[in-house]
């Protein structure tokens, strides 16, 4: 378990990663917002205040170990990303308004973005567009996420019920691709909890998008119907796209697999710049 100190506003508010995600103090956040003298105390009423109008964020509100003023661990009400934007909500302060402001924009354009799928893609280039990525390698991540999302239709309703169902059959077809898991891959960029093809470069990703869309393919031509049978569509696709891979290595003289990630490449370039300047 990561434990780590969150600066919200010039103040310091404890965090700490369970189940991969992380989980903020909720009586720091309450401190904060309100300047209250005893944060715990305002905590414990609107905890009240929220059970009473039905309120089920309290409920998904964990008790973690997150470091105590007089330095000891001690078990501490937390809630993840959504449950402390929920609990933003019912705190009455004019230092979560623009939070709140900035809530119900977001909330508007997704009802827009249900309207018109469209505007969703815009979103997301524009996002990845702030990050720094070039156009080129957006095109290519757009395409990626559309093959993707072709794969998992054919997967739902053919015997796939579950998340581990899903993460079982892309490191299928992952291992035939790059012969590494999903998570070993990402042990090689030196990543954590950031998305995995976020990193990947225009090769990888389009090996990556061969091997899914070879693995549609196949489970369309076949018929498939039943897990098992799911598994070996996606070692066969990936395996298509592994000695695609094997080709080019083989004629370019170089791996494709790259340890670059684009976070350090971010950095690489701005160190650049700053010489420069």
């Amino acid at each position: 378990m990561e434990t780590k100190i969150a600066v919200f506003k010039g103040k310091r508010t404890r965090r700490v990663i369970h189940n991969n995600e992380w989980w903020f103090s909720v009586v720091d956040i309450c401190g904060i917002l309100t300047d209250s003298a005893d944060a715990g105390a305002y905590w414990r009423k609107l905890k009240q205040r929220l059970n009473e109008e039905g309120s089920e964020v309290v409920t998904f509100c964990h008790g973690l170990k997150l470091l105590a003023p007089d330095g000891k661990m001690r078990k501490t009400d937390c809630a993840d990303t959504e449950g402390i934007l929920r609990i933003i909500q019912s705190i009455p302060s004019p230092k979560g308004e623009p939070l709140k402001r900035w809530l119900a924009k977001v909330g508007y354009e997704r009802v827009k973005e249900v309207e018109n799928p469209e505007l969703a893609m815009e979103r997301m280039r524009a996002i990845y567009e702030q990050k720094g990525y070039p156009k080129e390698w957006i095109d290519k991540r757009v395409r990626g996420i559309a093959v993707r999302q072709d794969l998992t239709k054919e997967w739902d309703g053919r015997g796939a019920q579950s998340d581990i169902d899903y993460a079982i059959l892309t490191n299928d077809i992952m291992e035939g691709t790059f012969g590494l898991k999903a998570e070993d891959y990402k042990k090689l960029k030196r990543l954590k909890r950031e998305n995995l093809r976020d990193h990947m470069n225009d090769i990888e990703l389009i090996l990556t998008m061969l091997g899914e869309a070879t693995t549609t393919k196949i489970t369309r031509d076949r018929d498939t119907k039943e897990f098992h049978g799911l598994r070996k569509d996606a070692k066969d696709g990936g395996a298509v796209a592994g000695r695609t891979r094997k080709d080019i290595e083989l004629q370019s003289g170089t791996p494709v697999i790259s340890a670059g990630n684009f976070l350090e490449m971010g950095k690489k370039k701005q160190l650049k710049r700053l010489k420069r300047n």
